[in-house]
């Protein structure tokens, strides 16, 4: 950790909220969902199912534009983008609260635009210049793109694919950023994902954060590991959570044809526990290949049941929409999302998460590509990547009774198994299907 960000987190005090506060601690990214969309699904599915908190796309004015990326090119800090206006969005922060859902809010704070025009809410700016908001004295002066990344200097002062790279150390600069925070807040979400954090100092984020006037709540930096590269994501435990990005590849590795016991310590080497949020795909990933996505099917449901029952991390469920074109933006109705937060197999394995809470990883079993464990007393899953059923009695440590498959396809409480008095269960686990259960699911 570097030295100067030491010295500004003993002079601010410590910001770590290592886990989202509550019992209720899975995210779902409905991503580029419309705002009425995303309240509707809060009362609908999340909530119900016992999401704690759903994180939304960039509500900012953006650069105009059918593209997804257009998002992530804000223009100012007007709630007014195509996702909706500051309505919209208050509306959707309040009915997701009521559904029992805390609204987590991607937040674009190292960057502007790229170029020039009118904005989704009739503002028009330059590159580097954003009437009332910013001017060319408030970007850093290094005007080319980052190409180096094992240096520091030029990952976090340099433009990211030729945005306009906002002087984050510039107090004016942090203010106006403090100040669209604070605005997000009153509005009442719940705490932000920044985006493109590894390219801002993490002095510069934890300034920012302190200079708020309101309490952040809870906070996740987008820090990409790469291996030999100057930043690395360690640097930014200090201000709250890190998106672990390699938690998702080692996934793909291991159901992609590796061997599913190695995921028993997949945390190894990475972000404390504490510290991560955890994910299977996002949108980056599943245009860059770097991780499973919707289009492999059962392997890619297996990872998000797996991702919810080990006690890794903070799991993140990534519910986007289907593509053939990289630059795709969203579809312009019901058609076309993949409710991955929505499926059976999913819900039940968040309210399987809810359950088994901190509860240990207890009868690890893995062959080839299935794999079985329980949590402590609370909980047991079984998955099976192979293209053969697999029936096997397992040792568990629950407490005997009949339980509900919460990983069932079909939902509901139609398959049941019994757990005999002395923890051991006989279990019929489907070709690329799975098996859960736990002690809030009884039949």
């Amino acid at each position: 950790m570097p030295s100067t960000f030491a010295s500004a987190a003993a002079a601010q005090g410590s910001f770590t909220q290592a886990a989202p506060p509550g019992g209720k601690s899975v995210t779902a990214t409905l991503f580029e969902r419309p705002f009425t969309s995303v309240a509707q699904e809060c009362t609908d599915t999340l909530g119900p199912a016992g999401y704690g908190y759903v994180e939304v796309s960039p509500a900012t004015e953006h650069i105009q534009g059918d593209q997804w990326w257009t998002s992530y090119q804000p223009v100012s800090y007007k709630i007014a983008g195509r996702l909706g206006d500051r309505a919209d969005f208050a509306q959707m922060v309040d009915t997701c609260e009521a559904a029992g859902v805390k609204v987590i809010a991607d937040a674009v704070i190292n960057h502007m635009t790229s170029g020039s025009g009118t904005g989704t809410g009739g503002t028009q700016y330059t590159k580097y210049g954003y009437p009332g908001t910013y001017q060319d004295g408030d970007f850093h002066t290094c005007r080319k793109n980052i190409t180096d990344y094992t240096n520091r200097d030029d990952v976090q002062n340099c433009e990211l694919v030729g945005l306009a790279d906002l002087d984050t150390g510039n107090e004016k600069v942090r203010a106006a950023i403090a100040g669209y925070l604070d605005d997000l807040r009153s509005l009442g979400v719940a705490g932000f994902r920044i985006d493109a954090a590894k390219h801002m100092a993490a002095a510069d984020v934890a300034a920012i954060k302190a200079k708020m006037s309101q309490d952040p709540g809870f906070w996740i930096s987008e820090v990409i590991h790469g291996d030999g590269e100057a930043v690395q994501p360690d640097e930014y435990t200090d201000i709250g959570d890190v998106d672990e990005f390699r938690y998702g590849r080692r996934l793909k590795s291991a159901f992609q044809g590796g061997d599913l016991g190695s995921l028993r310590t997949i945390g190894d080497g990475m972000l404390g526990s504490g510290d991560a949020r955890t994910f299977v795909d996002n949108w980056d990933t599943e245009r860059n290949g770097s991780t499973l996505t919707y289009k492999d099917g059962a392997a890619y449901t297996l990872a998000n049941v797996f991702q919810l029952a080990h006690p890794y991390g903070s799991p993140n469920v990534f519910s986007g929409y289907t593509f053939s074109d990289h630059d795709a933006g969203p579809p312009s109705g019901d058609e076309g999302w993949t409710g991955i937060h929505a499926k059976p197999e999913i819900t039940g394995m968040v309210g399987f998460r809810n359950a088994v809470g901190s509860a240990e990883l207890t009868n690890w079993w893995s062959e080839g590509q299935a794999l079985a464990f329980g949590r402590g007393d609370k909980g047991f899953v079984a998955l099976n990547n192979g293209d053969g059923g697999l029936n096997r009695t397992f040792q568990t440590s629950l407490p005997a009774g009949t339980y509900c498959n919460v990983a069932a396809a079909q939902g509901g409480c139609e398959q049941k198994v019994a757990v005999a008095a002395d923890g051991r269960a006989q279990l019929t686990v489907p070709a690329h299907g799975a098996v859960a259960l736990h002690v809030d699911a009884t039949g």
